[in-house]
């Protein structure tokens, strides 16, 4: 009954990112810039779904990273910087940038759970400090290997539009460093308020 249960949540989930995935392909911002914000999230989700059967995870686990593929897919249809819902926060508390990027960084923390799944279940870490500076650890190193991917995609692009599109800097020249930030934050923050619930669901695998 609980397989049972778990599988429809699955389900319900992936027809979710698929309803948003092909919603954002309808007439984006830009079809390159579309396709720089979209790869991660589809090489990741096709990563889980061939590792489906042989490595189900916690529905924890998956819920997350059906969030962060549909806020990724909703960057790539507007681009970061002009997600409209973003753009009236920006005017109405008069800010002096679309902030959709710095939230998207902050809810890609979350993925600390997910590396958490991953260790716990496949290596003899167990729950404690290390397994929290570790899940950290990696969590930035994600944070810092995107960044470096989208300065190796300017170099290549040699700056274009769907180059400045993806990078989203907004004339800050700190927005690396910032995007880095609130990834820390996030996951900091995520396994303080999560880990106890899927320390709950881990014990039923």
């Amino acid at each position: 009954m609980i397989r049972g249960k778990s599988t429809t949540i699955h389900l319900f989930l992936l027809l979710a990112v698929i309803a948003v995935f092909i919603w954002s392909v309808i007439k984006p911002a830009g079809y390159l810039t579309w396709v720089l914000e979209v790869s991660p999230a589809v090489i990741g989700l096709i990563v889980v779904m061939a590792a489906y059967n042989k490595f189900r995870l916690t529905a924890l686990s998956y819920i997350i990273i059906a969030i962060l593929a549909i806020m990724m897919f909703i960057g790539g249809h507007y681009t970061y910087s002009k997600v409209p819902l973003f753009n009236w926060i920006k005017d109405v508390f008069d800010f002096k940038r679309n902030h959709y990027d710095r939230f998207g960084h902050f809810l890609k923390g979350s993925f600390a759970i997910v590396i958490r799944e991953i260790l716990l279940r496949k290596t003899p870490l167990t729950t404690g400090p290390w397994l929290v500076v570790i899940v950290l650890g990696i969590s930035l190193a994600i944070a810092a290997l995107y960044e470096i991917t989208e300065w190796l995609v300017s170099k290549i692009t040699k700056g274009g539009k769907a180059a400045k599109d993806f990078l989203g800097t907004q004339g800050d020249i700190w927005d690396a460093q910032w995007d880095m930030s609130f990834a820390l934050v996030g996951s900091i923050l995520a396994l303080l308020i999560l880990s106890k619930l899927h320390d709950r669901l881990l014990k039923k695998k």
